[in-house]
């Protein structure tokens, strides 16, 4: 039987502003721009190398 795919809830904490363009540019690739703004995506290498790029700016629960 498969196994249920884990999804990790990505919100906004800090601005993007005064950062490098391409953290910028990540946190648009995730779906936020705006602080207090979330988003699921499935667990993933790809997802968790974006939140590791900008780990600074979010805040993660995994569910």
């Amino acid at each position: 039987m498969a196994e249920a795919q884990k999804t990790l809830h990505i919100t906004q904490t800090r601005s993007a502003i005064g950062r490098k363009a391409d953290q910028g540019a990540t946190l648009k690739a995730l779906g936020l721009g705006k602080i207090g703004r979330t988003v699921d995506h499935a667990d993933n290498p790809t997802i968790r190398g974006m939140i590791f790029k900008i780990k600074h700016l979010v805040e993660v629960v995994e569910d």
